[in-house]
């Protein structure tokens, strides 16, 4: 017999062979129970998550705020879909007969020979530890992070995503974050001024719009306590100006701050009290005619 027949021989008695295939059989099954059984891991361990948060909230003492459970929600999250992917992954090359322990063994060296050049990503995820650790800032706070300004949709260790007003995500690094300011910690002011005609009796005019302020908590819960009338504010070129601040709840400011100025609007209307508004004279020069000159 030939080398070539018995090679053709050896390759028969391989494919033939029942126990290989009974054990491709038996290694693709466990592969497909390990991805099923990850999914359901990830898939009851989120809810086992957000159902422990829900939990404590209906405690007696909360000593986590709504924002910061939020924050851990999401980063406890993503936490368990990194941990229960690995552990997958390393099973299922150990079903493959692949040495794990040398392949970590090589990829400790390889991460340390990486490491030095991946500075920014160790940066980031440092940054990222401290803006947690810190609660500078949390899930659903609306921040302004150097050019982007909008709400926080998620906090990871690497990066943060930011939604604008008009719908954009931003995903910035956490090491470039550098300074934030975060508008959703206390209460905002919403500063209103009202500008009234010179010939408006301003003592009348401040005890209207004074009877209105005391009305309006009860209408809008976003206000804090009743808007306060400050007084006169400056002297305009066809108005007097009076300031109104309003304290409202954290980034409410926005939305009270037009209805305070329909309600005035509507108040000043039905008391006869005038707005001014713009005017433009007309003057027409008439040139002498020749005979009269």
């Amino acid at each position: 017999m030939t080398d070539t027949e018995k090679s053709i021989k050896a390759v028969t008695e391989t494919v033939t062979d029942d126990k290989l295939w009974t054990s491709i059989g038996v290694g693709a099954l466990k592969i497909v129970l390990i991805m099923i059984l990850a999914g359901l891991v990830i898939k009851i361990g989120k809810v086992a998550i957000r159902n422990f948060f829900k939990m404590r909230t209906k405690a007696p003492l909360v000593l986590v705020s709504e924002r910061r459970e939020a924050t851990l929600v999401k980063l406890l999250e993503n936490t368990l879909t990194y941990a229960v992917y690995f552990i997958s992954i390393i099973t299922i090359l150990t079903i493959l007969s692949i040495d794990v322990k040398a392949m970590l063994a090589g990829a400790g060296i390889v991460g340390l020979a990486v490491g030095f050049g991946a500075q920014s990503l160790v940066k980031d995820v440092i940054t990222g530890f401290f803006i947690i650790f810190e609660d500078q800032f949390s899930v659903g706070d609306f921040v302004r992070i150097g050019q982007f300004e909008g709400t926080v949709e998620e906090i990871g260790l690497r990066t943060t995503k930011i939604k604008t007003f008009t719908g954009e995500l931003h995903i910035i690094p956490n090491g470039s974050i550098v300074e934030v300011t975060n508008f959703s910690l206390y209460n905002s002011v919403a500063v209103l001024d009202i500008g009234v005609s010179y010939n408006s009796d301003i003592d009348y005019t401040e005890k209207v719009l004074q009877e209105l302020l005391e009305k309006l908590p009860e209408k809008y819960e976003e206000l804090v306590k009743p808007p306060e009338l400050l007084g006169v504010q400056n002297f305009g070129s066809s108005e007097i100006l009076l300031r109104i601040v309003a304290e409202t709840l954290p980034m409410q400011h926005f939305y009270i701050g037009r209805e305070l100025r329909k309600e005035i609007k509507h108040t000043l209307d039905e008391h006869g009290i005038e707005i001014p508004y713009p005017h433009m004279v007309m003057y027409t020069r008439q040139e002498k005619s020749a005979g009269n000159q």
